[in-house]
């Protein structure tokens, strides 16, 4: 891909800037559970991202007063085994990197998330509806939006080498407040202010 603006070839879709928000979950979560907090990180050892993602929150991790813990998966059996493992070590939270695979585990990581009551943050709402704490990223029904009218434009005949990669305009906050109550967790008011979704 030569570029967001000019993917050339047949290349052409929406970002949904997973990666590059990473650090502001690590910051909502600084927010909620405040400084001088371990938090994990949970990232898919397959993924060849994750070593982008880790780096990157761990030059987050410093300024936020957080100390940052690394753990891995990249299977689903290995996942209740991780939240277990990741309770023992006594982490304050836990935040999921973005992943497809991650992405496609939603709901159990919001099931297995209140299991172990570990404070998590992931990226879907998909996680929060399912009993996840906290979700922050791209709104995917907007996401959905775009790549179909990009796909009625192929079909009418543009080119995909002439569409820009579509960037995002909504990001979305939603904080699962039953969950947070279950955890005997206080959500700070300056974090419910800019929810964009409050499960009650």
């Amino acid at each position: 891909m030569e570029s967001l603006a000019h993917p050339g070839g047949n290349l052409t879709g929406a970002t949904n800037f997973s990666l590059e928000i990473a650090p502001k979950r690590l910051q909502l979560m600084a927010e909620l559970l405040g400084s001088g907090r371990r938090i994990a990180v949970l990232l898919n050892k397959r993924s060849v991202a994750s070593n982008e993602q880790a780096s990157s929150l761990r030059s987050a991790a410093p300024a936020l007063g957080l100390d940052l813990h690394l753990a891995y998966a990249g299977a689903e059996e290995e996942l209740s085994p991780r939240f277990t493992e990741l309770v023992q070590l006594g982490v304050a939270g836990l935040m999921i990197g973005g992943d497809p695979f991650f992405n496609s585990q939603a709901e159990r990581l919001g099931v297995l998330s209140l299991k172990h009551a570990l404070p998590t943050i992931f990226q879907t709402s998909m996680f929060t509806a399912a009993g996840g704490l906290i979700s922050y990223g791209t709104s995917f029904s907007e996401l959905y939006r775009l790549l179909g009218l990009y796909t009625g434009r192929v079909l009418k005949g543009e080119k995909p080498a002439d569409l820009p990669v579509q960037q995002p305009a909504k990001f979305e906050l939603i904080i699962n407040l039953k969950t947070a109550k279950a955890l005997g967790l206080t959500v700070p008011d300056t974090l419910l202010a800019r929810a964009d979704e409050v499960i009650e």
